[in-house]
């Protein structure tokens, strides 16, 4: 059986390798990344350093990303479990077998979760209306909306791929998508390191981006309209 990291990256020559280094002491776990019309050397990188490369001709976006790798892995006939693993080193990449542990006990979708007093105060915030939200309108019990570090089996990634947006809301989107097929969730605590400067344009875009998103399912799925 294959275990896959599947690992969306753009513009990131200078962490790439080291992503796939530390992933190297996750026994067995095959790294796929997915360059998003990188103008650097992403994805040559990636290549020489083991991985497989899905590469875009241009920018498409995180989600875009994410389910084409579903669609390569779900192909895999050996598949049994991915991780997402981020490519900036926000996540400890080591960490998938945190996820991987929880994903061999049983659970279908595994939510690796932030110690939120490491959060700045702004996506502390942020997070934490829409976790209300969420599992207010879904009657769920999220502890992260915005943590990317996340585990699923190959079932899982086969009943959800096709019902998932992109772009920003791509984390709460998986979550909708497992609340509505009644999944067993599984929490673990990962380590989170916030370095870059938040853009807050962008941050405000994904802010309401989201919280409409959380609302318009949530609500769709509370009256029974899916």
């Amino acid at each position: 059986m294959a275990d896959f990291a599947l690992i969306p990256a753009y513009n990131e020559e200078d962490n790439i390798e080291e992503v796939l280094r530390r992933l190297k002491k996750v026994n067995h776990i095959i790294p796929l990344v997915v360059d998003d019309g990188s103008t650097d050397r992403t994805a040559e990188l990636a290549r020489k350093n083991g991985a497989i490369v899905i590469r875009f001709p241009k920018n498409r976006g995180k989600g875009e990303a994410l389910k084409t790798g579903f669609e390569y892995i779900s192909k895999h006939k050996n598949a049994r479990y991915i991780v997402l693993v981020d490519s900036d080193l926000q996540f400890f990449p080591e960490e998938s077998i945190k996820i991987l542990k929880a994903l061999r006990k049983g659970a279908n979708f595994v939510i690796g979760y932030r110690n939120f007093s490491e959060i700045p105060l702004a996506n502390r915030m942020g997070n934490h209306i829409w976790i209300f939200t969420f599992n207010l309108l879904f009657g769920s019990d999220i502890k992260d909306a915005n943590s990317g570090f996340i585990g699923m089996d190959i079932k899982t990634v086969k009943l959800i791929k096709g019902h998932v947006g992109g772009g920003y809301i791509i984390d709460n989107g998986l979550r909708a998508a497992v609340v509505r097929h009644k999944l067993k969730i599984k929490h673990v605590p990962v380590t989170i390191v916030y370095g870059r400067k938040r853009d807050i344009k962008r941050f405000a875009r994904m802010f309401f981006g989201n919280f409409y998103f959380i609302v318009k399912e949530g609500l769709k799925y509370r009256l029974g309209l899916d």
